[in-house]
């Protein structure tokens, strides 16, 4: 049983653990609101958005952190302002900010004085975690825990019935803006790990797995979970058995995993619909 506790002998390697295990439990319930909201555009949006700030923060030696707040301010601001353009809809002023500032991101991280690891600001490295990190994303998932306790209800209420949302004491503004701003927070202390590009395949993957096996909301939420933390489980094994990048490893291993979903989901379906045309008619009433 060796190969199953040689990946994790070494300090470094049980921080990435401990690291992907928080991130899981933060993800996973997001991530089932994130979907049930259409909100996945929206996460990539926030990730991409955020990378000329992490980029400059890279190139000034501050902290990543600090960059991408001011790349999601930025982001924010430039979205707004183009929200009010006549003539622009909201899809459109989002997609037309967002790709400006990737490629603003992209141009700065071509900068020759770019530093050699920002590799890691796009496609993270959970092994490069810190003590300070842990305590991050602890903190992270107890935001989670909070707000989404907190905004059950009406993120229940604006995501089956957003029609009657106001009327029942839960204003669709309100819970878009207190979504965006856990999927924000969310998106910011994942980057470490995950990088600027591959973070969104752990919020919205396990989540749309979990959806398509479970039709009962707190079970998606349980399920989703679980697969977050399998999905960063298994890319850390996949990163230290197959020599390949861990970050990488982890949002294949995600998509992989909402891939299989899909099919057991499909079989299942196919399945009761033979069945329901197998099984004979019953008897017909009294007519």
């Amino acid at each position: 049983m060796d190969w199953l506790t040689d990946p994790f002998s070494a300090a470094l390697t049980q921080r990435a653990l401990v690291e992907v295990v928080l991130l899981g439990i933060a993800c996973g319930p997001l991530g089932v609101w994130v979907v049930l909201h259409r909100y996945s555009y929206a996460a990539e949006s926030i990730a991409h958005g955020m990378l000329p700030g992490l980029v400059l923060a890279a190139l000034l030696g501050i902290p990543l952190g600090l960059g991408g707040v001011a790349g999601l301010a930025l982001a924010a601001l430039a979205i707004a302002s183009a929200r009010r353009l006549s003539g622009i809809s909201t899809d459109g002023a989002v997609a037309v900010t967002v790709t400006f500032l990737f490629g603003l991101g992209g141009l700065l991280a071509l900068s020759p004085a770019a530093p050699l690891r920002l590799g890691e600001i796009l496609f993270g490295d959970p092994l490069s975690v810190t003590s300070q990190d842990l305590i991050a994303t602890g903190a992270l998932v107890a935001l989670i825990a909070l707000g989404l306790a907190g905004s059950a209800r009406g993120l229940a209420i604006a995501g089956f019935d957003p029609a009657a949302a106001r009327s029942l004491g839960a204003p669709p503004g309100r819970i878009e803006l207190a979504l965006l701003g856990l999927l924000a927070a969310t998106t910011l202390v994942a980057v470490t790990a995950l990088g600027n590009l591959l973070v969104v395949a752990l919020i919205v993957a396990p989540a749309a797995a979990a959806l398509r096996l479970s039709r009962r909301l707190g079970g998606a939420v349980a399920i989703s979970t679980a697969l977050a933390i399998l999905s960063g489980v298994a890319g850390l094994y996949a990163s230290f058995y197959l020599d390949v990048a861990a970050g990488a490893a982890i949002a294949l291993s995600a998509i992989v995993i909402y891939v299989l979903a899909a099919l057991a989901d499909g079989l299942v379906l196919s399945a009761t619909t033979q069945i329901r045309r197998a099984r004979p008619p019953g008897p017909a009433g009294p007519g």
